[in-house]
């Protein structure tokens, strides 16, 4: 039988309704650079690992990779709030962490040190954390361990894969960059490319071009993002969405315009790459998220200092 969560409520920041929220999941290690004491706790023991934490509690954890996204989205609360105090849809942040309460502290200092608006932290001793998700109504999860995120879309939640990297913080708005095949879309398209190469592919899309695409693993956590857009004027959102897809505008281009068209989801930029590398783009558009499927693509966001996280 699985262990109780333990959750913990920041009292200084005002709770959300799930109901109406965006709930966002993150995992410690996706919003603090915590790979040295990750390293510790692999190699020495959890008890040698909260002993260091309990040493260390008053001493805040460097931001990690998922840091300034999680900022951005404060703002984007604040400017809700400024136009309508009543909203109730807003983004509620919650850590999920396989820490202990005890070794929870510094993690729970951190956040309060940094001013981060987090509603919930959940300690849960269980190996699989995930199960929580649905009971929480997260939307999205962004987490470090691969096994994680595996089991979160598995149970039907948006889900990526977040790697520890230098971050240079973006200004304000979100911006949030999604890939199109197997990120927003499903991977039907991929599938005829594996199969039957790019002319399959070009011709496969030809034919279907009036059939709107399947739905993607981040689907609706952008049809959420979007509903959230449509509050503000497109001058005075505090959110900007990209559409940045390795798909050709000429021959594959038409079918994802009438996919997004057809789900009601306005993204404010499109770019088709025809296959050429995301990283220049990504770099001119500074996101404070890049979601995609291909880890080649997330190496070459990564080279450019662009916050990455694979959908797997």
């Amino acid at each position: 039988m699985a262990e109780p969560e333990s959750t913990v409520l920041n009292t200084a920041v005002k709770q959300k309704d799930p109901s109406e929220a965006l709930v966002i999941a993150v995992t410690t290690r996706a919003i603090f650079n915590l790979e040295k004491e990750h390293k510790l706790y692999l190699e020495k023991g959890k008890e040698e690992y909260t002993r260091h934490q309990q040493a260390n509690q008053d001493k805040p954890l460097p931001p990690g990779t998922a840091f300034a996204f999680i900022q951005a989205v404060q703002y984007v609360n604040k400017k809700i709030l400024e136009s309508n105090p009543a909203e109730k849809d807003l983004f509620d942040i919650l850590v999920l962490s396989n820490n202990s309460p005890e070794s929870g502290t510094r993690i729970i200092n951190s956040t309060k040190r940094y001013g981060l608006e987090i509603s919930k932290f959940c300690f849960v001793s269980d190996e699989d954390s995930t199960q929580y998700l649905k009971s929480h109504r997260v939307k999205l999860f962004l987490s470090a361990d691969r096994r994680d995120v595996c089991n979160a879309l598995r149970r039907g939640v948006s889900a990526a894969l977040v790697f520890q990297q230098e971050v240079q913080a973006p200004s304000t708005p979100l911006r949030v960059v999604f890939d199109g095949d197997a990120v927003l879309f499903s991977d039907e398209t991929d599938q005829v490319f594996q199969e039957q190469g790019l002319e399959g592919a070009v011709q496969y899309e030809k034919a279907m071009e009036a059939v709107p695409m399947g739905e993607g693993p981040l689907k609706a956590f952008a049809m959420h993002l979007g509903k959230m857009c449509k509050k503000f004027s497109q001058e005075e959102s505090p959110i900007r969405t990209y559409l940045v897809t390795a798909r050709s505008g000429r021959d594959m281009g038409i079918r994802a315009i009438k996919t997004l068209r057809e789900w009601g989801l306005a993204i404010d930029e499109a770019f088709f790459m025809d296959g050429a590398p995301k990283g220049p783009i990504l770099a001119q558009i500074q996101p404070h998220i890049f979601f995609d499927d291909g880890l080649h693509n997330i190496r070459g966001a990564q080279d450019v200092g662009v916050p990455s996280a694979w959908v797997p």
